[in-house]
Formats: C-alpha cells, sequence, structure tokens
C-alpha cells in the first residue's frame, strides 16, 4: 500500500522514534516479517501538475505490487516487501527539499523523482551534502523524468541514476523523424521557462542546424511554467508565423491546454512532442491530431508483440478507469533494476546498490536496457510514433490512450546503441566510500 507524506513535526519525531523502536523490538520477539524496503516519491501530488505526480504514483505502485506477488526482494536475512511512500512536493523545488528532509529522518534511502529538472538538480546537490555528512545514512536517486542532459553531465553525481532519456536523446530521435518529413519548412518552438524548456530550445536549434538546415525557425517563445490558462494567444502567433510544425517539450497541463487551444484555433501544423502520447493531450486534440502530433518514447503500448500486449492488459486490469491510463515502461524499469541491484548487492546500503546498477542490463521480450557505468544514464531504445485513430481492426494501433479513441503507431525505432549520445561526465566516486 501506498504512504502519503505531506509534512514532519521535528518536535514530535523523537516521540515517534521511540515508538518505532519499541515496535521494532516487539516484532523481533514475536518473529514478525522484517521491515519493508521503502522508496520515497517526491513529487508533485497536488497543485498545477497533480495529474502527472499521481499517473507516475501509479506506474510505481503497480510495478512495486508486481515484485511483492513474486516473493519481494530476496536478501541474506530473508525476502523483504518493498513499500512506496509518496511525499507531496506541491511541485515546488523547496518543498522538495524539505520532503527529502523528511523522508531521511523517516529512515528511508531510495528517492524516486522525475517531474521537473528543475527540482531534479537541486536533489542531486542536497543527497551529495547530506551522504557526505552522514555516509551511515546515505540516500540514493532513481530519477525517472528529468531529462535535463546536464544531470548525467556537468551535473553527474555518483548518487543518481537516470532512467528515462535525456533531452538531447530525444531530440536526436524527434530529428531522425523530420528528416524524412519533406513537408516540414518552417518550425515554430514553444516551452516552459525553466531549465529544461530553455534547454528543448537549444537542442531544437543544434537538430535541425545538423538534420534539416532547410528548414526556418520562426519562432522561439518560452512561457511561465504551470501557469498559463488559455494559449490562444500563443497560438494566434504561431498561426501568424505561417509555421507547418510545432516543436514543445512542455508535459502536464501545459502540453494539454496547449494542444486543446491549437484545436480549438484550427492550427494545422504537426505537433512534434516529448509528452504529446498522454495525460489528456490525446483527448484534447482529438481528430485534429490524427496524422499530426508525433510523441517519443521508451516505449508505447502499440510496440506490439505478446509480452508488451500482456503489459499494456495487466496495467488496465488494475487501472481500469480510462482517465488512470497512463503508462511507461521506464518506471516499471526503475523498480525491476533497483529490485536486481539490492539483490546483488546483498544489500540495500546505497553505494552497494549504486554499485550493482552500473553496467547492470535488464531485457524482457519487449524492452531492453544497460545502465551506462560513467554517468548513469540508462541507454535503451526510442520510439517516434504518431497520433491515429485505434481499434483492434487498425493495423498498428490496437489500444488508444486514456480511452480517448485515439493511439500511437510507430514510425520508427531506435536500436539502444543508436540512441546513446556521448556524455561529458566526470563523476567523483571517492563520496561513495567504503561499501556496506
Amino acid at each position: 500500500m501506498t504512504k502519503l507524506r505531506i509534512g514532519f513535526d521535528p518536535r514530535k519525531r523523537a516521540f515517534f522514534a521511540a515508538l518505532l523502536l519499541l515496535a521494532l523490538a516487539a516484532g523481533a520477539a514475536t518473529g514478525a516479517d522484517p521491515p519493508p524496503v521503502r522508496i520515497g516519491m517526491i513529487e508533485g501530488l497536488s497543485g498545477p501538475f497533480a495529474n502527472a505526480g499521481e499517473a507516475v504514483q501509479r506506474n510505481l505502485q503497480w510495478s512495486i505490487e508486481r515484485v511483492n506477488a513474486r516473493g519481494g526482494i530476496k536478501l541474506p536475512g530473508g525476502a523483504r516487501r518493498l513499500e512506496l511512500v509518496a511525499y507531496d512536493s506541491k511541485g515546488n523545488t523547496d518543498n522538495a527539499l524539505m520532503m527529502l528532509r523528511g523522508l531521511s529522518d523517516d529512515g528511508v534511502r531510495f528517492v524516486a523523482q522525475g517531474n521537473s529538472s528543475a527540482v531534479a538538480g537541486a536533489l542531486i546537490a542536497a543527497i551529495e551534502k547530506h551522504n557526505a555528512r552522514t555516509p551511515a545514512q546515505r540516500l540514493l536517486y532513481l530519477n525517472y523524468s528529468a531529462v535535463d542532459p546536464v544531470l548525467t553531465n556537468a551535473q553527474c553525481s555518483f548518487w543518481h541514476f537516470r532512467f528515462d532519456a535525456h533531452a538531447g536523446m530525444r531530440m536526436n530521435a524527434l530529428g531522425d523523424a523530420m528528416k524524412v518529413d519533406s513537408r516540414i519548412r518552417r518550425v515554430y518552438i514553444i516551452g516552459q521557462d525553466y531549465s529544461f524548456g530553455r534547454e528543448v530550445s537549444r537542442l531544437t536549434k543544434q537538430m535541425l542546424a545538423e538534420k534539416r538546415p532547410d528548414i526556418a525557425i520562426v519562432g522561439d517563445e518560452l512561457h511561465p511554467i504551470g501557469r498559463v490558462k488559455d494559449f490562444g494567444a500563443y497560438i494566434s502567433k504561431i498561426i501568424a508565423s505561417d509555421a507547418d510544425a510545432v516543436i514543445t517539450g512542455n508535459w502536464g497541463s501545459d502540453l494539454t491546454l496547449l494542444v486543446k487551444a491549437a484545436r480549438d484555433a484550427g492550427l494545422a501544423a504537426r505537433f512534434y512532442t516529448f509528452y504529446g502520447n498522454g495525460l489528456g493531450a490525446p483527448a484534447a486534440m482529438g481528430i485534429a491530431g490524427v496524422d499530426r502530433v508525433l510523441a517519443v518514447a521508451e516505449w508505447h503500448p502499440n510496440v506490439g508483440g505478446a509480452e508488451s500486449d500482456a503489459f499494456v492488459e495487466a496495467f488496465r486490469r488494475r487501472y481500469p478507469e480510462p482517465r488512470n491510463d497512463y503508462q511507461h515502461a521506464r518506471m516499471n524499469v526503475l523498480v525491476e533494476m533497483l529490485v536486481a541491484a539490492i539483490e546483488k548487492a546483498g544489500s540495500t546500503e546505497a553505494a552497494a546498490v549504486a554499485g550493482a546498477l552500473e553496467g547492470m542490463r535488464f531485457r524482457t521480450g519487449f524492452h531492453e536496457a544497460s545502465m551506462r557505468a560513467e554517468d548513469h544514464q540508462l541507454i535503451q531504445p526510442l520510439y517516434v510514433s504518431i497520433m491515429q485513430k485505434s481499434g483492434s481492426d487498425i493495423p498498428g494501433v490496437r489500444y488508444d490512450n486514456e480511452g480517448s479513441g485515439y493511439g500511437f503507431r510507430t514510425l520508427l525505432r531506435l536500436a539502444p546503441g543508436d540512441t546513446a549520445l556521448p556524455s561529458s561526465c566526470r563523476m567523483n566516486r571517492e563520496l561513495a566510500g567504503p561499501r556496506g
């Protein structure tokens, strides 16, 4: 069962710690099950991006339930269950850092976060300091969605592992799709005004110069993150620019509202997106998105094959409501690789688990990945897909997204080796110290 933490009171910490010690002692005396291994998810579960945080929580919870159903984590002292503890940062960096302190005080050692590269950067810096100060209580940070390339380049850390393709890798895949689309002549770039959105703008210009120098950039705009309620004015500027393609890294409500405004205004441009295949975007675009909205991801429900289909259908049995239908492979990969690393290390100590994760390979019948040791960037396939009407009788689009009646069909697949990009990481491994 997922537990939710929204804050902590230092005045009560000693009292609850004493109760916990008494409970542990009582458990030991009665031969109770060992305590679970806990993953603390720090994410915005309220505020403008709550739907994105809740979607991640469902994915992690489902993956954890699958591990527990087969007996949990096998350790020398006996099998232990996994447990997800959710800490609501409200999508705010300061709150995220406060939740990190509470998480550590609660005895949680594995941190999961991803929805915001700005938050991720702050967490990496805070965890580096925490682990240097308190080596007996070190934390390991598992990143499922924060994709600013700097996090596995200049800001890389021994304590941070990224399970999503970074923005440069995603943009490279979209560029391969644009390279063969001769209809595109004029592009408008729009994104959220923070580190990630600025990086997407820079990477778009770099990609176009390399792969489509004939394309003119007719707009390059950043908007306040999570604060725009009506994107009509932005869409009007895109229409006036005569752009035939829009490139955006927007996510959450900022993406949904953007594509809704495009639909309402009759914008006929193609949308090349990082996240256009979920969180309300397909339903918001509707028929206007068919053959126009493209997305890039490590997997999507219409990848095909018996194992991939079973993966989709198992998730939908667990979460049958269409509004909860947001599934990605990377959260499952994160949980499965963490479990494998703990079992390989024979320990839950952060440095030992980090060492086991380095170079680890993951493989199922429909997905393969490896954790690059030099920068802790997961290398995995990438799919560029395009929005279509869905149905069991439509080739390549058996499953829709979120009950919208629209799904995504694969346009191209990049093998893991083709998605990897060079890293400038210079990791400080001395901070790891002795491994337990």
